[in-house]
């Protein structure tokens, strides 16, 4: 797996060895980041974005943000095979001055000092078999850490059924594989 666009370009991410986390594929990555920069639906600069990467695993998506000029990502994972995947991509592409790492659930979002912070991008990618989103998404809104400026992004798997429009309105939705891809803001 290689950062695919940006200064970083065509440098190496560890993945884990083992299957119990899923990175987020380079084809999906990529089409995340075309809609971000030429749909005119979901269109979000990403130069100079504040970035929060929940599920973040081994960082494919917030070191791709960082190599596309974001300031800032802030980083959620809780596996310990994936943290410390993690840690080595952030300090082999020298990204330590522009990260922060969690070492927490995503679901703990109101345990930590993020409620003053508003992001430009947020990324969730829960475990396919996470049938919460939810309830995270509601966090989001409660913590007042998007605006309507804030753009969200989902990653999912393309059967799963959820009940989010209550607090999101789905500006996008892609396919890709076994994935689907939403793109949001709150409501």
């Amino acid at each position: 797996m290689r950062v695919i666009g940006g200064s970083l370009k065509g440098k190496k991410l560890l993945i884990p060895l083992d299957k119990s986390t899923r990175p987020l594929r380079d084809m999906v990555r990529e089409s995340i980041f075309n809609i971000l920069d030429h749909s005119s639906k979901v269109s979000k600069d990403i130069n100079n974005s504040k970035v929060l990467d929940l599920f973040s695993g081994t960082g494919s998506f917030g070191i791709e943000c960082l190599s596309r000029g974001s300031k800032e990502v802030i980083f959620f994972e809780n596996y310990s095979n994936s943290l410390k995947i993690l840690k080595k991509n952030i300090f082999n592409l020298k990204l330590e001055n522009k990260t922060k790492i969690y070492k927490r659930n995503a679901y703990d979002l109101k345990e930590t000092s993020l409620k003053k912070e508003i992001f430009d991008i947020i990324f969730l990618d829960p475990p396919f078999k996470d049938e919460e989103i939810s309830i995270l998404i509601n966090q989001i809104k409660t913590l007042k850490i998007a605006d309507i400026n804030t753009i969200i992004i989902i990653h999912r798997n393309k059967k799963s059924v959820d009940n989010i429009s209550r607090f999101l309105n789905i500006l996008d939705e892609k396919n890709y594989g076994i994935s689907k891809i939403l793109f949001g803001k709150l409501i």
